[in-house]
C-alpha cells in the first residue's frame, strides 16, 4: 500500500475527528517535493478535492469545508493530516489522500482510504 489513511469512524454531528495518511513506501524527497491534498468520495458520488497544502505549507479548502477542517503535513514523517471539527452529516464519505497538481494528476496509486460517517 503506498498510501495508508487512518482516523475515520463514526461520529455525531458537530463531533471531530482527525485524519492522518502516511506514504509509507516513499522516499522522504518524493513527498516533500509534492503539493498534497485530501479528498473525498460519498456514495454515489465522484472522488472530490476537499484541501489542499502545499510544498511551502499554503493551504486551500473547499467552500464546503472553511473554518471546519484543517490540513498539515509533516514531511519528516510523510504524513499529511486533516483535522476535521464540528462534523455534519453531508461530510460523510471514504477519505484518501495523494499528491496534488493542478492538472489532475497523481504521484501514488490510490489507497484503500478511511470511513467518515457522520450522524445527525
Amino acid at each position: 500500500v503506498q498510501l495508508q489513511a487512518s482516523g475515520g469512524g463514526l461520529v455525531q454531528a458537530g463531533g471531530s475527528l482527525r485524519l492522518s495518511c502516511v506514504a509509507y513506501q516513499s522516499i522522504l524527497s518524493t513527498f516533500s517535493s509534492n503539493h498534497m491534498g485530501w479528498y473525498r468520495q460519498a456514495p454515489g458520488k465522484e472522488r472530490d478535492l476537499v484541501a489542499t497544502i502545499t510544498t511551502g505549507g499554503s493551504t486551500n479548502y473547499v467552500d464546503s469545508v472553511i473554518g471546519r477542517f484543517t490540513i498539515s503535513r509533516n514531511n519528516g514523517k510523510k504524513t499529511v493530516y486533516l483535522q476535521m471539527n464540528n462534523l455534519k452529516p453531508e461530510d460523510t464519505a471514504v477519505y484518501y489522500c495523494n499528491s496534488y497538481s493542478p492538472i489532475g494528476t497523481y504521484t501514488w496509486d490510490w489507497g484503500q482510504g478511511t470511513q467518515v460517517t457522520v450522524s445527525s
